[in-house]
Formats: structure tokens, C-alpha cells, sequence
């Protein structure tokens, strides 16, 4: 039988960074509350979470970069809304955000978890930021409810739990 490890949505002794843009503010404030309240929900303390408020989407790598190389945090959630406008530019900041935040991920060997929405329209940015409960797969029926911010908080709660199960374990 193989050796099988998983993470489980449980609280970490650890602390969890939130970069979260202003640009886009009042999508971007719930997915922060999402963010927020399924931590303190899942057990993390508070006074383990720290919110750093970035100007825009394009500014979140920059700053996630350095919480992760601070070793202090076990996952960092990033959270932004980018909505198509009338030129291509929201394409270019999508593309350059997601793969900074990847790589910065793998360089650091930490969980970075991207919730930066990438919406056609400030409705699809508001279902995808309402409530708090998680956004559901595309398999399921209620695809387009729910709150990204509450997914990357799970996926970094489950995420900080695999980490931890696999060190050393080579």
C-alpha cells in the first residue's frame, strides 16, 4: 500500500498572511471577510492573521513575495478583483499576477493562494465575492455562488496541514 498523505481544513499553529487590493474595494472587502471569518471559524486566533492592504492587483505579488520569504507565515492568501474593461490590460495584469504568485509559491516552498477574481463583469465579481460560503466546483449546480475568499482560506488551511505532514518525509 502506498504512503497516502492528505491536508485536512483544520487550524494551524501557524500564522496566515492576507495581501488584499483597494482597487475593486468593495468586491475585494468581502472576499477578505470570507477570507477572514473561515479562518478565525476553523480555529486560527485573530492575533495569526495579518492583513496587508495592497493599491491594486498588480501590487499583490511584490508584497506576497516578501511575506513569504519573512518564513513567519504557513500560507499567504492573496485576494483582488480584476474586471474586463474596455482594453486588453486586465489580461496582461491576470497573466502576470497569476504566474508571479505561482512562483512565488514553488520558490518559497509555501502555499500562495491566488483569489484574485478575473471577472468579465462587476456581476460576476459580486457573485463570486458573496456570502461565506465557498465557491463551488463547475461540476455542481450552484457553480456561480459563493465566496473565493472562503475557498483560499480553506485551500490554505488544508494546504498548511499537507506541508506540515510532508517535511522530512522524503
Amino acid at each position: 500500500m502506498p504512503n497516502i498523505y492528505q491536508g485536512n481544513v483544520t487550524d494551524s499553529d501557524g500564522r496566515f498572511a492576507i495581501v488584499v487590493s483597494r482597487f475593486n474595494e468593495s468586491v475585494t472587502t468581502r472576499l477578505l471577510d470570507g477570507a477572514v471569518e473561515t479562518l478565525i471559524t476553523h480555529g486560527v486566533a485573530e492575533r495569526r492573521i495579518d492583513v496587508v492592504w495592497v493599491p491594486g492587483a498588480f501590487e499583490i505579488p511584490v508584497v506576497a513575495s516578501r511575506l513569504a520569504a519573512s518564513r513567519q507565515y504557513v500560507a499567504v492568501i492573496c485576494l483582488g478583483a480584476v474586471i474586463r474593461g474596455e482594453t486588453p490590460h486586465d489580461q496582461h495584469i491576470n497573466r502576470a499576477v497569476s504566474t508571479a504568485l505561482a512562483e512565488i509559491g514553488i520558490q518559497n516552498e509555501l502555499p500562495v493562494l491566488f483569489g484574485v477574481l478575473t471577472c468579465n463583469t462587476l456581476d460576476q465579481a459580486i457573485a463570486r465575492s458573496g456570502g461565506l460560503t465557498a465557491t463551488t466546483g463547475k461540476d455542481a449546480t450552484d457553480k456561480k455562488v459563493g465566496n473565493k475568499g472562503v475557498d483560499c482560506a480553506e485551500a490554505a488551511l488544508e494546504m498548511a496541514d499537507l506541508m506540515a505532514k510532508i517535511v522530512g518525509s522524503g
